[in-house]
């Protein structure tokens, strides 16, 4: 038994992605099986189903654990607050209680210059990522006040340099990371823990994004200093792990940046 059995995380786009090599490539797979190895009972989402059911099956067999999968998809035409509030109701109805919530869903056209964006390729990034935090905290606050839990969101250091060519990606993060300072502030006295990752880690995405923009890739993804990126489930999951675990709080407000595998306080 680990020390989250009997606790609830949602992970949203948590579906199961590998990479050309058929090792694990998604961030929110990696995350739910350090999860899952520490006994928590799990909500994932995202828009692929069959990569939720592929990640449902795994998780429960190899781990013994409980995982409700909802499809979800945060974006400009739907009506975002039943969407995320129907993610919610299953959870509550299922499990009865939510520790843990991890905004990790994103979607962007990476690599599309500034001049070129269009309006729907920039509200693509910023429904999927931003709104859809927003739309997860709120939903999640009343249950992760009972609780005392925990709040992880995904930024970037993309905002930070100006990457090239992510424009609406970059927007995102950084609303991101400004609603999560607010989120950290104002919940502190409910003992809600809420933290920010910005990770590298070699992702199917970014295999996506090198093959069809290498361009942009060669300007933006360079080695960390560590000399790898970082492992989606040994170095960014167990950083997810360790955030939820009571014995571990950061300060109002601070942030968590990964590089490699390498985490500092900005």
């Amino acid at each position: 038994m680990g020390f989250l059995t009997g606790k609830t995380a949602i992970i949203t786009g948590a579906g199961r992605a590998v990479l050309q090599n058929g090792e694990c490539g998604s961030i929110g797979y990696g995350i739910a099986t350090a999860y899952a190895k520490e006994g928590a009972n799990l909500v994932i989402t995202g828009r692929n189903v069959k990569k939720l059911e592929e990640a449902k099956e795994e998780l429960e067999r190899l781990y013994g654990i409980k995982v409700l999968i909802v499809q979800a998809d945060v974006n400009a035409g739907a009506d975002n607050e039943a969407t995320v509030n129907n993610v919610i109701k299953q959870t509550i109805d299922t499990f009865g209680r939510i520790d843990v919530l991890i905004n990790n869903a994103q979607a962007s056209a990476s690599g599309v210059t500034l001049a070129d964006h269009t309006t729907e390729q920039f509200n693509l990034a910023l429904y999927s990522g931003l709104y859809a935090a927003f739309y997860y905290m709120k939903a999640c606050y009343p249950y992760l006040k009972e609780t005392k839990g925990s709040v992880i969101n995904f930024a970037s250091g993309a905002g930070l340099f100006g990457n090239f060519g992510q424009c609406a990606y970059a927007a995102a993060k950084e609303g991101i990371r400004g609603l999560s300072r607010v989120a950290a502030t104002e919940w502190a006295k409910d003992g809600i823990n809420v933290n920010i990752i910005c990770p590298l880690a070699w992702t199917a995405q970014l295999e996506q994004f090198q093959n069809a923009y290498p361009e942009a890739f060669e300007k933006n993804v360079h080695m960390p200093p560590a000399g790898h990126f970082g492992n989606v489930e040994t170095e960014i999951g167990r950083v997810c792990v360790q955030l939820a675990s009571p014995d571990f709080k950061f300060m109002t407000g601070e942030t968590l940046t990964l590089e490699g595998g390498l985490g500092q306080r900005p």
